[in-house]
């Protein structure tokens, strides 16, 4: 009888978090906060102030869990799976990044990397959709992402158009993340249509 009474829209995020299946509130005891700092500091850094940082933690669970030995097949590395070439370009340009395994650094480096993918959408998209281009372009490369907005065919596309061209891994990776933000109870209700119409 309840179930009946819930809003469609409910039902529609419960079958997307559902279908992220180890996704669980960023803010829950699962994912340890020992890295929190880290996150913090270096959001703070490159997004600003205003700019929630639990963003990036979610990232990071997505990409390994929190867990700073995690090495993928290809080599990528640590808590933001970062390859060792791609650190490399990111120390030149912050030579204080003194380690990729070291968990500071590499949370340091895929939140720069974020940014810099972040600053490539500059076309006036709303800031969660071009996060959400800058997540698909750490995932996916920006190269294929740049492909898929070509094939919407559009100057002004959105990212609802984009992600219809975007490898099934990608767009799991960014829902995934949106997922870990967008669950817990401070943003179910004020987000729940945006989300809805982001991922359905």
């Amino acid at each position: 009888m309840l179930l009946k009474l819930l809003p469609l829209s409910f039902l529609l995020l419960s079958n997307l978090l559902i279908t992220t299946a180890q996704a669980r509130p960023v803010e829950t005891e699962k994912w340890t906060d020992k890295y929190d700092r880290h996150f913090k500091k270096y959001s703070k850094r490159y997004f600003g102030p205003h700019f929630d940082w639990r963003w990036f933690k979610s990232q990071g669970i997505a990409e390994s869990n929190l867990k700073p030995d995690a090495a993928s097949p290809v080599g990528a590395q640590g808590i933001m799976q970062i390859l060792p070439s791609t650190f490399e370009d990111i120390q030149k340009a912050n030579p204080t990044f003194l380690a990729l395994e070291d968990p500071r650094w590499n949370i340091a480096a895929g939140i720069f990397y974020d940014r810099q993918l972040y600053r490539k959408w500059r076309k006036p998209l709303p800031s969660d959709e071009r996060l959400f281009l800058a997540f698909s372009s750490y995932n996916a490369g920006y190269g294929r992402v740049l492909k898929a907005v070509k094939r919407t065919r559009k100057d002004d596309y959105s990212w609802i158009e984009v992600k219809r061209h975007l490898p099934s891994e990608t767009k799991g990776y960014v829902a995934r993340i949106a997922s870990l933000m967008d669950t817990s109870d401070r943003h179910r209700s004020s987000k729940l249509r945006s989300l809805l119409e982001l991922f359905n």
